[in-house]
């Protein structure tokens, strides 16, 4: 089988691309290369992060190989196995998102033989990225259809630099790579058995929820409640019930961060599976006061409501690759941006699929 090329410069030019790649090549199983790594970065070529998320894949599926790599390499090739069950253990070993690692290991870890379980150290949030409470509360409950259960269990928290945060993620596959042929007969019984997203209109809104996490070390001088108190205020012009839990947690490194998100119903009825959601975050940053954080947050997230769209970029954004697998899925967003645009064109590369793009509203087309 010849190798896809892919040019790491395209588009958003950053790590997503290689990982996107990553994961749709162990789904098709299909090898590819990379040229010009992360080109357009500060700091081009594979991070720790990306070397480690490797380092997982060829774990999880014996054989599989890749040209040598090492922190800053800005080439390299990939050739895929088949993915296998158990239990296993990674660690980035600096502040590293853990949720950016996720993007090359959780799509093919859905279609295992049997229960897998990755427990990776690293960052829980940080900057340019998702948090671990976005994966568990607003990203996981919209791939439960791929699954039997999907479990995300954050046992220590990794502020940046010094990282040191911990996560358990349990799948158990509803769909199995190995009792197919082809991922062409995968993607037939999937699409056979699992609703396609349909995220058109925003709905009703009905509640607005969120949760901060912060280190330990700022509970004396009451950031989060002083964050709460001021998201609060601001959000109240939603006029709707607003919930906003709070923890602090033992941390090697000072940090927090806010995560909000809207609750929508449609025809009357809310699921938690396949409810459009809005979702605004931010990390706590020195010098800069808890209350105008937890305003600015909850400012974004009112305007992503007013905006009318039924997913916000971010989410649209992780939420695509899983799209692709269910072909007539429409996503309406306030933005599609070069992130999404660039994931798809990766994608394209691996699945036989097309997307129209009008209005802010991606709709995934079988490329017949």
């Amino acid at each position: 089988m010849s190798m896809i090329a892919l040019d790491g410069s395209f588009g958003e030019g950053g790590g997503a691309l290689l990982r996107t790649a990553l994961a749709f090549s162990i789904f098709t199983q299909k090898p590819f290369r990379i040229d010009n790594i992360r080109a357009n970065r500060k700091v081009p070529g594979l991070k720790a992060q990306h070397l480690e998320a490797i380092k997982a894949l060829k774990q999880i599926c014996p054989g599989a190989k890749s040209s040598e790599v090492k922190l800053g390499e800005t080439s390299m090739w990939f050739q895929p196995e088949k993915i296998k069950s158990g239990n296993f253990e990674f660690d980035i070993k600096t502040a590293g998102s853990i949720t950016l690692f996720f993007q090359a290991i959780l799509l093919p870890s859905l279609f295992a033989p049997s229960k897998v379980t990755i427990t990776v150290k690293g960052g829980t949030c940080g900057k340019w990225q998702a948090g671990v409470d976005s994966l568990q509360r607003v990203l996981l409950p919209l791939i439960q259809r791929f699954t039997k259960d999907i479990k995300l269990t954050i046992k220590k928290r990794g502020y940046y630099p010094k990282g040191g945060g911990e996560v358990m993620l349990e799948i158990s596959p509803l769909f199995k790579s190995k009792a197919h042929s082809s991922y062409q007969e995968l993607i037939k019984e999937i699409e056979s058995k699992t609703r396609y997203y349909n995220f058109i209109n925003q709905g009703k809104l009905e509640h607005i929820k969120g949760f901060v996490n912060i280190s330990a070390d700022l509970q004396e001088r009451q950031v989060g409640e002083r964050l709460i108190k001021a998201a609060r205020q601001t959000l109240l012009r939603a006029k709707v019930p607003i919930s906003i839990d709070l923890g602090y947690f033992p941390a090697l490194s000072t940090g927090g961060e806010i995560l909000i998100h809207s609750v929508h119903s449609q025809n009357g009825f809310t699921d938690p599976f396949n409810s459009p959601r809005l979702l605004a975050d931010s990390l706590l940053e020195k010098n800069k006061r808890a209350e105008i954080i937890g305003e600015e947050t909850s400012n974004q997230l009112l305007s992503l409501i007013e905006s009318k769209a039924a997913i916000d970029p971010l989410l649209c954004d992780q939420l695509i690759p899983f799209a692709a697998l269910l072909t007539n899925s429409k996503i309406n967003t306030s933005d599609v941006t070069n992130h999404t645009t660039t994931n798809l064109h990766v994608i394209a590369q691996f699945l036989n699929i097309k997307t129209n793009i009008a209005n802010n509203t991606i709709h995934i087309l079988a490329n017949k």
